[in-house]
């Protein structure tokens, strides 16, 4: 059996908190700086495809999507951030669900 590291609980549970009130916040500008600090947070405490997730929807903000684009990768966000897996190969898993969200 695979053991992965275990991730801080107190970290998942402020993020998954932190990424619950993304659906809230008003304006561009504020929703950015919040999912700037989920993609900190993450990258500090090693959750790889959480960073890699809100680093996405950065991107995204900054080119102007909004919408149900948005809220889908806000949800695999808070799925990414309630797996158990955060290594690379999860990584890489979260970025091909996001692309194949942005491809419809």
């Amino acid at each position: 059996m695979t053991r992965y590291p275990t991730i801080d609980q107190k970290v998942k549970t402020e993020l998954h908190r932190r990424a619950t009130m993304l659906e809230v916040r008003p304006g561009v500008a504020s929703l950015a700086a919040e999912i700037d600090m989920i993609r900190r947070v993450a990258a500090q405490n090693g959750m790889l495809p959480v960073a890699s997730v809100a680093q996405i929807l950065e991107s995204a903000l900054a080119r102007g999507e909004q919408g149900p684009l948005i809220t889908g990768w806000i949800a695999l966000l808070r799925e990414a951030i309630g797996s158990e897996r955060q290594d690379q190969f999860a990584r890489e898993s979260y970025v091909a669900a996001c692309s194949v969200r942005l491809t419809g």
